[in-house]
């Protein structure tokens, strides 16, 4: 037994495969954002205060966050905080995914905050965005730095109210005692919201593993029929792979219009545009059944494990935002994973209002596909040299 070298490296294989499944399981292990996108926007004009310099508590409160964050020992902090000019600009920031949530400060924060200290005080609101779209965990952490902000600064200012009632041994009114309580009001709303029956969010990622796998199973499938057949010159390899790519086509779209009718259909999940989802599905299974048949035509069934790798490690990582990856598995591994692209066409289709247009997703796909056509096509040139050169040896 021990003379069987399959034996002998049977540890070795365990421990490879031990490794390689490891891996997957690490990028939702104690994950810690970095640099998560958060706006911040101050509109407030400030107050006049007789003899003293123009009073602009928005201006110190962003003044403040930002010195919070530049003063932080990582290298990479939690939030990367921007600067936007006004709530139109931030609004259309959201709409195209460049944050996951927003503090907007408006025009009456300095004079509201002023009348905290007189007998009808009027409590400022700031107001605060999450976009729940873009990912559901990293919205909701957003969410959470951003009440966490707004709890500092009632603390802060419910402190400085206090100190300085007592230096002048003030009775509070009624309305007074009451601003003490949440001497800023916030005002929560989340746009580009996501439905309950959009599976919290993960929808487009729930729609990966079955698109994947039908995309896999054809394309092997087509190219196990297709590599029995005898062929014998080159005119036929190359209508025979221009054959495997018309079917792949045909059973693309049986996959992309078939995966959107159960899913809305029989699974429930809220799909606003079932056409332009299915044509994007369908675009999706196109360019993976292309993608997994170049390979196969390059490196015949030994490249099958590949693919099922790619579906081991693209699934975790899917559900993640890019800032809560380590630099390892966002530079190297999701930078390079094809499918998402598919779950970023999806937010898009299913929460920002998109419909199917070229944009970076399609474009993507698109030429996913082109590419892998042309190797598949090109594989025609040398297999059948291979086999008219042994005609030709068998003829003399």
């Amino acid at each position: 037994m021990f003379k069987n070298k399959l034996v002998l490296v049977s540890p070795i294989i365990a421990f490879a495969v031990i490794f390689i499944f490891s891996l997957t399981l690490f990028p939702s292990v104690q994950s810690q954002p970095k640099n998560l996108p958060i706006a911040i926007v101050n509109e407030d004009e400030g107050v006049e205060i007789p003899n003293q310099p123009k009073m602009n508590m928005g201006q110190t409160i962003v003044e403040m966050i930002q010195k919070s964050s530049a003063s932080t020992k990582d290298k990479d902090p939690t939030v990367k905080w921007v600067e936007v000019d006004s709530i139109e600009a931030v609004q259309k920031g959201l709409d195209n995914q460049k944050y996951y949530a927003a503090l907007v400060i408006p025009k009456d924060f300095s004079p509201k905050q002023a009348s905290l200290r007189t007998p009808a005080p009027s409590a400022p609101e700031v107001q605060i965005f999450i976009n729940q779209g873009m990912n559901t965990a990293a919205s909701t952490m957003a969410g959470q730095v951003l009440n966490g902000v707004v709890d500092n600064m009632n603390n802060t200012v419910r402190k400085q109210l206090l100190d300085g009632f007592e230096k002048q041994g003030a009775t509070l009114t009624a309305k007074q005692a009451a601003s003490l309580a949440v001497p800023i009001a916030k005002k929560v709303t989340n746009v580009n919201e996501i439905s309950t029956k959009s599976a919290n969010g993960n929808a487009p990622v729930s729609l990966f593993q079955p698109l994947w796998m039908a995309s896999l199973a054809s394309a092997a499938i087509i190219f196990i029929s297709i590599s029995k057949m005898p062929i014998r010159t080159r005119k036929e390899n190359l209508v025979t792979k221009i054959g495997q790519i018309f079917m792949g086509a045909v059973v693309a779209l049986v996959i992309g219009f078939g995966l959107t009718w159960i899913a809305d259909g029989m699974v429930g999940l809220n799909i606003p545009n079932l056409m332009d989802t299915a044509l994007f599905l369908s675009i999706t299974s196109f360019s993976f059944f292309l993608m997994i048949l170049a390979v196969l035509s390059l490196m015949g069934l030994k490249g099958m494990p590949i693919f099922i790798l790619m579906l081991f490690f693209g699934a975790p990582l899917l559900a993640m935002a890019p800032e809560m990856m380590s630099p390892f598995y966002h530079d190297w591994i999701y930078s390079w994973l094809p499918m998402r692209f598919m779950v970023e066409g999806l937010r898009g289709l299913f929460f920002f209002g998109e419909g199917l247009t070229w944009n970076t997703p399609v474009s993507v796909l698109v030429w996913l596909g082109l590419v892998s056509m042309i190797v598949i096509l090109s594989t025609t040139l040398k297999r059948n040299g291979v086999k008219e050169v042994a005609s030709d040896s068998r003829n003399i």
